[in-house]
């Protein structure tokens, strides 16, 4: 049996571990947390701040009943940390400070027992303390918590009975429990046991854990009312953490809930095969091995790298979804001498471990950012940084994590059709109820597309967080719902469909509207009857939501109460104030309650200063191919180009009806010739217009057509647009700057202008399958190909000078980070996970153009297009072969010369 205990923080939730230890006989001595030697909390952080950080176990062994407990974190910036442990546990003891309590965060955790159908114990602790009142508290505990609440400390553990009072508060926790006392006038033990298992009544017991009052009582009530869980036979487990011991060897801690597993047995999970080295029995720092975990146990295991907290093994399916989420960004700021896109490594290595983690990296700022739960967690990571990797952080201000979501449905279309490419998807994106997150479902029928590729468009949609079109927050609250989509018999890919969903998806948020959102706390704030006019019209100031004001008297003082809910960016402060103006009478709880609308989205977006259509990562447009090369069709216009026709039909407007050729009156749908249209007719007729003009046309009329499209998107032809860069890098070497000096005669002193160096981008894959020679050994040694293409650039840079960048593609390789290298004499990047080798080049083609003069070697015509709109020029494979054997001819041929001479 797993048991966990929670608390909000300083209710004495580890010194009740330290007292449940000892009473059992697990331990010998008590310790204490103010002393730093409580057996729970083995963590140099954990002494020192007197708080539980990291989730620990103990087994206690007593009567023949086995138990592991778990310590979670009391303190709120650890909430996700104390959330993957509810997920293993078949029992929770809930800790209420006598003297406080039911505080903000204790009702947090209430809930999310009451989510994951946890059964809870509650144990109400400090009671020797002055000002602890049982009767008060347990009112407290059935107005708060729930009415199934019950004062168990009437039982009589040694002779296993109940008082007549516990029965008839036991009886109206349930039908079944009332018709057995009405009969019987009695009520069984186990009838007991399973009303607590099924949550339909919550035993309260009362004591001192410091003291050790009350405890034996509470263990000996456990254990009577407790029941052990019966496990499937079927192997599954529950993986709730992962860490590492002091070696740095990877822990999977894991539950098993059914079957059992030995040490050096293969374990299939997410398509991975691994073996179990090792399992351990953790209590306190010190474990036990052993051969064989069995189903209701919990161990850590070594030997498994994949695994992640939340993930469900064998029968079990996969829970990764936390219920709280951070709310607070930081960009974290490393020392000049470290590489963040190296430390980005050891990063992922501690968000692995702690789930409440958030590791952002910023790809176009080169910026790693972090999204925390508060102040206390980031002190404990900086802690933690310079411990395990010798490096000092520093963090820069927060900010708000805000989020999107669009206010009506939509379908999205995303295209992705380079030259021996294919793909297309039709999304319907429906608004889901406010903390639904983002879920997919498919309405496409297997005849029109393949269920293979369905499952990989459900993937792609939950692989990654979307940005919204509005700030660039993540996607969150919509339903994804997959209407149609195409693949190519011969040329579609995995990744076509990776494309194409994702400009689906950014197609859609451009063609709807968009909404957004801000995390929002729920509050209770207790003041002085004096200062309620005060305090509700800060809250409204703050544009907090509250409900009527609650009065009572406290001592000989009137007193009241205001809940409600406001925005997390309006509160932060707040309680500073309330302590003012109430002259430390007040209080103010607050705890996370999801996101709502933001309270002031325009400023927050001219702020962000976020633009959808310069986000190079996240395109919003489609890629068409026409004559053997693709191009770029915004995504207001690719309704022109689409291949299949719309299925979800919302309400027309002008502008898609005259993009259609098409009129409306009287509900129906006219073209010019008076032809009558359905919304599937319109639709086809939009799709297949293209198609069918493309098919009809000659090449020079296809020639024709292309340069209609560059003169439509750059207002000129390719070749124009080459000459007109050529013109403009020429004239840099000639063109006085303006002057500002004069000689001893008046005349005006021009100062010489320096010619932009010159830089060559060259997409490595691209030219490695374009030059038969470097193709064929590709397909042997693929390490001896990229090598030979570093070799002719350092050599072709040694007689041309300037600078070389060369691009390869690695984004397919799971968590990849990304590297840059040099090799000799140029600069060789590989790109990072979810990164292609053409983002690079256009993001750094974007960043370069205004300072250098950058040419751009790639035989992919959509590429060519689009690095040419950002100023650069284009070399096809074939031009920079021919020019690296021309430059190496004319480099021999002045060394004979030299020579010669």
């Amino acid at each position: 049996m797993v048991v966990g205990i929670l608390a909000h923080v300083d209710a004495g939730k580890t010194t009740l571990s330290e007292a449940l230890l000892y009473t059992t006989g697990q331990i010998r001595a008590l310790g204490r947390v103010d002393h730093q030697d409580a057996f729970l909390d083995t963590n140099a952080m954990e002494r020192q701040r007197g708080i539980t950080i990291f989730s620990k176990q103990a087994r206690i062994v007593d009567g023949g009943r086995e138990v592991t407990l778990l310590d979670t974190p009391g303190h709120v910036d650890f909430s996700s940390e104390m959330e993957r442990t509810l997920q293993v546990l078949d029992y929770a003891i809930l800790v209420v400070s006598g003297t406080d309590g039911v505080q903000g965060h204790t009702r947090t955790l209430w809930r999310l027992l009451k989510h994951y159908h946890v059964p809870a114990f509650v144990f109400v602790n400090k009671m020797d303390l002055a000002g602890a009142d049982l009767e008060g508290v347990m009112a407290e505990l059935k107005r708060e918590l729930s009415d199934a609440c019950v004062d168990f400390t009437e039982f009589d553990a040694t002779e296993k009975g109940m008082s007549e009072l516990l029965l008839e508060n036991i009886a109206v926790c349930g039908e079944k429990l009332l018709d057995e006392y009405m009969e019987s006038g009695n009520i069984a033990l186990e009838s007991v046991a399973e009303a607590i298992a099924e949550r339909r009544c919550f035993p309260c017991f009362f004591g001192s854990a410091l003291k050790v009052e009350g405890v034996e009582e509470f263990w000996r009530g456990f254990c009577a009312f407790s029941k052990e869980p019966v496990y499937p036979d079927q192997f599954g487990g529950r993986v709730y953490k992962i860490g590492r011991d002091e070696r740095g060897a990877r822990l999977t801690y894991l539950k098993l809930t059914g079957g059992a597993i030995h040490t050096r047995d293969k374990v299939e999970h997410d398509g991975n095969t691994e073996k179990i080295d090792q399992i351990r029995l953790y209590s306190g720092e010190k474990y036990e091995t052993v051969d064989t975990l069995v189903a209701g146990q919990v161990a850590a295991v070594t030997g498994l790298s994949f695994t992640f907290p939340g993930q469900g093994l064998g029968a079990l399916e996969s829970d990764n979804t936390p219920v709280l989420e951070p709310v607070l960004n930081y960009q974290m700021i490393l020392p000049p001498e470290v590489n963040p896109a190296e430390f980005l490594k050891n990063l992922r290595q501690l968000e692995e471990e702690d789930p409440q983690l958030y590791v952002v990296w910023k790809e176009e700022l080169r910026e790693i950012h972090v999204q925390l739960m508060g102040q206390v967690q980031m002190e404990v990571l900086t802690n933690r940084i310079k411990e395990r990797f010798g490096v000092v952080v520093r963090f820069g201000p927060g900010n708000i994590v805000y989020k999107e979501t669009i206010a009506e449905p939509v379908e999205g279309i995303g295209h992705f059709e380079p030259l021996r490419h294919y793909a297309e998807v039709h999304l319907l994106l429906t608004p889901g109820e406010r903390g639904s997150g983002i879920s997919v479902d498919s309405a496409c029928s297997e005849d029109v597309l393949d269920k293979n590729w369905q499952r990989l468009i459900a993937t792609h949609v939950e692989e990654r967080e979307h940005k919204g079109v509005l700030t660039g927050s993540g996607l969150t609250d919509v339903k994804f719902t997959i209407l149609t989509g195409r693949a190519h018999p011969k040329h579609t890919e995995g990744g076509d469909f990776r494309q194409a969903t994702y400009r689906a998806i950014r197609q859609g948020l451009k063609s709807t509207k968009s909404v957004l959102l801000e995390p929002y706390y729920a509050f209770t704030l207790q003041v002085p009857a004096e200062n309620v006019g005060r305090a509700m019209t800060d809250l409204e100031q703050r544009f907090g939501k509250m409900d009527s004001p609650q009065f009572w008297t406290q001592g000989e003082r009137d007193m009241a109460v205001i809940t409600g809910r406001a925005p997390v960016a309006t509160m932060q402060d707040y309680i500073r104030e309330v302590h003012a103006y109430t002259k430390g009478l007040g209080s103010l709880l607050l705890e996370l309650s999801g996101y709502d609308v933001c309270h002031n989205p325009l400023e927050v977006i001219e702020e962000r200063g976020y633009d959808s259509e310069l986000d190079f990562r996240n395109p919003t447009g489609s890629v068409f191919c026409a004559h053997g090369s693709g191009f770029v069709v915004p995504w207001d216009e690719v309704d022109r180009y689409m291949h299949m026709p719309r299925v979800f039909q919302g309400d027309m407007d002008k502008e898609t009806l005259r993009a259609a050729g098409l009129a409306q009156k009287d509900g129906f749908f006219y073209d010019s010739e008076g032809n009558s249209f359905g919304p599937g007719d319109i639709a086809e007729k939009r799709a297949t217009s293209w198609e069918k003009t493309v098919a009809s046309m000659s090449e020079v009329e296809l020639d024709a057509e292309l340069a209609d499209v560059y003169a439509r998107e750059f207002g000129m032809s390719k070749s124009d647009m080459e000459e007109q860069q050529r013109r403009k890098w020429s004239k840099t070497k000639e063109k006085p700057a303006p002057h500002t000096k004069y000689d001893k005669k008046g005349n005006p002193i021009y100062p010489t202008v320096k010619r932009q160096e010159e830089v060559l981008i060259v997409d490595g894959y691209n030219i490695i399958f374009a030059w038969d020679e470097l193709r064929e050994l590709a397909k042997m040694n693929p390490d001896a190909a990229r090598d030979s293409l570093k070799d002719s650039l350092c050599n072709y840079l040694g007689y041309r000078g300037g600078r070389v960048i060369l691009v390869f593609d690695a984004y397919k390789v799971k968590g990849n980070a990304g590297k840059k290298e040099t090799y000799q004499n140029i600069e060789v990047v590989y790109t990072g996970e979810d990164e292609t080798a053409d983002a690079f080049i256009e993001r750094t083609v974007h960043d370069m153009a205004e300072r250098y003069r950058v040419t751009v070697a790639t035989s992919d015509g959509l590429e060519q297009q689009t690095v040419l709109s950002l100023g650069a020029l284009r070399m096809s494979a074939r031009e920079l072969k021919e020019q690296m054997e021309r430059t190496a001819r004319e480099g021999y041929e002045t060394y004979l010369e030299q020579r010669g001479n």
